[in-house]
């Protein structure tokens, strides 16, 4: 392997995000972060193994979490608790509550131990919170209050559980290989339940990563072409839209694949409530304890908990083919649509706001590109210059935004099995698995998902705290809408 010089830039340290990079310096804090650490191989996910263990003093964070997964702590609203359970909880949080406060010091020159150690922090804190009784206020103590609001200010990133936690950074493969990770050999690293399920639920986002480099690939030639913007420019666009159509199908087929390895009811009754964020506990406050010690913090306003919302990539298909901007297009959005519109658009970047910082950057910049796709599509196919090549592009896009609309459609039938059917289950809405089959039927043939006007608002939110129903059925109406 190539050594780089001491002075490429490549090789220069990590910037403290507090002081920020020198003048003039690029931020290097990824070995792609001049790519906006999006890898050619790998996408989103790095192409370098994560961190799998902190090292020196940091390691007895490692030690409590390795004792609360090895305990197999159980949910602190769990119906019918045993009170050894109750005990065996109680002890960890005491000794989390008895941990010093370990400084980050030293941390802040590595991007990845920084990343190891929010994923370790949040699962504790995740652990603390959720094994705690349900009347018991939630209060983090210092020992993980501080040191997770300083990572968390280092990375840009809320001071909870996110997307990048369980699947982007929460993987290895397996030992005595350096090779990159691929859809078969991707391993998951940390779960709360060590069930297959919840290995399963991290490994298909994760999966799907890996997957939509493709995707990222053909982005990357059209863009290229739009540049050029000649008659085979747009006949080699037209090409690469014809096989995006091709690579979200596969995407669709890989996301309800999820059911041949994640039961429903355990995802719903066992895994899903440890990843709940503060919007998702009925009102209850996260109480940050210690963070008066520290002047430089700010009191954390975005704790939900991790969600798909949060991939770049779905983030990505949305830039690159316009839907979040269709309604400046020509065609305009019918008024009836508009709070539609606002709501997707809204929820959507809020979800950004999870997101490594780089990946941020990297879909501000598809934002601003100056020849959008969606643009050069009405060029060619306005009725001025209206001729076979246009008409064949336009065919293209529409076809593309259909098969991210059927994208969605599928995750919306995920949702239904993995969330609406088992909250419903538990009200005893559902009276058996006929009922079941029936109402995934109905979801999948009208591309809805029911809504049961009995259910409080909060049995039906996802793990990212938003209101799962209508976030779902907004983004998939917006995509929809964008078909020219």
């Amino acid at each position: 392997m190539a050594h780089l010089g001491s002075d490429h830039f490549l090789s220069l340290t990590r910037p403290d995000i507090h002081v920020g990079p020198s003048q003039g310096v690029v931020d290097t804090t990824t070995l792609a972060a001049h790519d906006f650490d999006v890898d050619t191989r790998t996408g989103f996910i790095p192409p370098q193994t994560p961190l799998r263990r902190l090292p020196g003093e940091w390691e007895s964070w490692e030690v409590v979490l390795d004792a609360a997964i090895s305990q197999k702590l159980q949910l602190g609203d769990s119906p019918n608790l045993l009170q050894s359970a109750k005990d065996d909880s109680e002890s960890w949080r005491g000794r989390v509550q008895n941990l010093p406060v370990i400084s980050i010091e030293g941390m802040n020159t590595s991007e990845t131990t920084l990343r190891r150690a929010h994923l370790v922090l949040a699962w504790i804190m995740h652990f603390y919170v959720h094994s705690l009784p349900p009347s018991a206020p939630i209060r983090i103590p210092p020992p993980i209050t501080l040191p997770l609001l300083q990572v968390s200010a280092q990375l840009q990133l809320p001071p909870v559980l996110t997307y990048s936690d369980d699947v982007l950074y929460n993987w290895h493969l397996d030992e005595n290989t350096d090779d990159l990770p691929t859809v078969p050999t991707i391993r998951c690293q940390t779960t709360f339940t060590s069930t297959n399920d919840e290995i399963e639920f991290y490994l298909t986002s994760a999966r799907l990563e890996l997957a939509g480099v493709d995707a990222l690939e053909l982005m990357r030639s059209t863009m290229d072409e739009a540049f050029v913007g000649d008659d085979i420019a747009i006949r080699r666009i037209t090409e690469y839209l014809r096989q995006l159509v091709d690579v979200i199908d596969r995407l669709r087929v890989m996301l309800l694949d999820v059911k041949n390895g994640c039961r429903p009811d355990i995802f719903y009754n066992t895994i899903r409530p440890w990843l709940r964020g503060e919007d998702s506990q009925g009102g209850r406050k996260w109480i940050f304890e210690g963070i008066e010690q520290d002047s430089s913090l700010v009191y954390p306003t975005e704790l939900s908990g991790p969600s798909a919302g949060q991939s770049a990539l779905i983030h990505s298909l949305d830039n690159f083919l316009g839907i979040d901007n269709y309604g400046k297009s020509s065609k305009g959005t019918a008024e009836g649509n508009a709070d539609s519109t606002t709501r997707a658009s809204a929820l959507m970047k809020r979800m950004q706001l999870y997101m490594p910082r780089h990946h941020r950057a990297f879909l501000s910049h598809l934002s601003n590109n100056p020849r959008p796709l969606r643009d050069i599509v009405l060029s060619a196919s306005s009725s001025d210059t209206n001729t076979a090549a246009g008409v064949a592009l336009l065919d293209a896009y529409n076809a593309a935004v259909m098969a991210l609309k059927q994208f969605r459609d599928a995750h919306m039938i995920v949702v239904t099995l993995y969330v609406v059917i088992p909250a419903r289950r538990s009200r005893g809405a559902l009276a058996s698995p006929t009922t079941d089959e029936a109402v995934v039927d109905r979801s999948a043939a009208s591309s809805d998902i029911p809504h049961d006007k009995g259910m409080r608002d909060s049995t039906l939110k996802g793990t990212g705290g938003t209101d799962i129903i209508q976030f779902l059925k907004s983004v998939r109406d917006n995509t929809k809408e964008a078909l020219m």
